[in-house]
């Protein structure tokens, strides 16, 4: 059971607010500042199947960087777009947000008032734009899209436009996005249901379609396009998201520099190389395809929570974020993550101890963020409730990315569990 923080301001920020209608100069703005900010980038905007399509309708589209906002408006100009935004994207510019018509949430939490702005939107005849995946991609291929999606497109009976990024993860890579590389940008706008197939189909079609149709792999896109990637850096950071040595199976030693990946406890060495391929140094290249490895790393998170084996244990330090002006320091705290209990988060504030629990099926996936530029430039994991965020660092070194793996995995096997069949995602 939660026991809250002891704030000694105990007012948090009202999430459950409607969204104002974008106001006709602010949709030229947001149009105007996006195509300054992309001068100097080569980028494509194509629209399949739209024509004759005005809002209301469904935008959901694939998350990679910031840029995804800005070539969106590119192809939303002069429709009035109401976006989802996460409590973070709000921070010191609350105002601004709400101004543009953004609609505030906290991740991965059972949101109800969402679901009336969302039906808000639609009715005044606008674009919802939505990220279902609601944090960036760590590998730039299709990450954890939750099964209420297709519920909420069916309520609406709006049509659903998907929108797919390519290449906006090779230009700034959620694991090092501080360095941009020179990438080609291509960004596709498709209507792939229209509002009769949404009220012929069922939930279930509807959330295939879906993921379908926001099915994407950033690396096979460079191989398609002959892309080559010469910034020397192009690996630092690499080791984030692939932790775990396929070589001699040690998690969490492995580390970049340059062009190479290489793990601190074998001592072996991959080079990415230019075309986007991994090699080996020396010996047997296990993956070449960054994705396949990622995915070899979800596929061991699983073989351990099957086997009972699995379970997290760390002291970190924690920011909590109950308004959008400041972070709370709330300084040292325990977090724990098994298939048991979910997460638990205990700590002590302002003379009083608090603690946060989410069970598996309360968290269908997990924030993690690498170097996060909102407090201090190291990874960490956010553990939000319905009135709170607590952006938690850990002391042990490279373990975000397997706890996103395996709060999904948790997940799924309670769905799994209480539909009694299997639930696949892509990743």
């Amino acid at each position: 059971m939660n026991k809250e923080v002891n704030y000694k301001n105990k007012k948090t920020y009202n999430t459950a607010k409607y969204p104002i209608r974008q106001p006709l100069i602010i949709v030229w703005l947001i149009w105007l500042l996006s195509k300054i900010m992309l001068i100097g980038k080569k980028y494509r905007v194509e629209k399949i199947n739209m024509e004759g399509l005005k809002p209301p309708y469904f935008m959901l589209s694939n998350h990679m960087y910031f840029i995804d906002f800005e070539l969106a408006a590119m192809g939303t100009l002069p429709h009035r777009v109401n976006n989802v935004v996460s409590i973070d994207g709000y921070y010191r510019r609350p105002f601004l947000l709400e101004l543009i018509g953004a609609i505030c949430t906290r991740k991965y939490t059972r949101d109800m008032h969402l679901i009336k702005s969302i039906n808000k939107v639609i009715k005044n005849g606008d674009i919802l734009s939505m990220y279902p995946e609601a944090r960036y991609s760590p590998a730039g291929v299709t990450s954890y899209m939750p099964e209420a999606l297709g519920k909420l497109v069916k309520l609406n009976k709006a049509p659903v436009v998907a929108v797919v990024h390519h290449g906006n993860h090779l230009h700034s890579p959620f694991w090092n996005f501080r360095k941009k590389r020179k990438v080609p940008l291509h960004t596709t706008m498709t209507q792939i249901l229209t509002a009769e197939q949404v009220k012929a189909m069922s939930v279930e079609e509807i959330n295939e379609a879906i993921k379908n149709a926001l099915e994407y792999d950033d690396y096979r896109y460079q191989k398609e396009n002959g892309i080559l990637i010469k910034e020397p850096f192009r690996a630092e950071g690499l080791h984030k998201v692939l932790y775990q040595c396929p070589h001699c199976m040690t998690e969490s030693k492995m580390d970049s520099k340059g062009s190479e990946l290489f793990c601190k406890a074998c001592g072996k060495r991959w080079n990415w190389n230019e075309n986007g391929n991994l090699e080996a140094i020396e010996g047997e290249t296990e993956f070449s395809h960054i994705p396949d490895w990622f995915r070899w790393q979800r596929t061991q998170v699983e073989e351990q929570i099957e086997k009972g084996e699995y379970s997290f244990t760390d002291d970190v330090e924690v920011y909590s974020l109950p308004r959008c002006w400041r972070f709370m320091k709330l300084g040292k705290a325990k977090l724990t993550h098994n298939a048991e209990n979910g997460f638990i988060l205990e700590g002590h504030y302002n003379g009083e101890d608090y603690r946060i629990e989410r069970t598996p099926m309360e968290t269908n996936s997990l924030h993690i963020e690498y170097d996060y530029c909102y407090i201090k430039p190291f990874d960490c994991l956010d553990i939000s409730t319905e009135k709170d965020s607590f952006y938690c660092y850990p002391t042990k070194e490279n373990v975000i990315t397997k706890l996103a793996f395996a709060t999904e995995i948790l997940y799924q096997r309670g769905l799994e569990k209480a539909k009694g069949k299997k639930v696949t995602t892509r990743n």
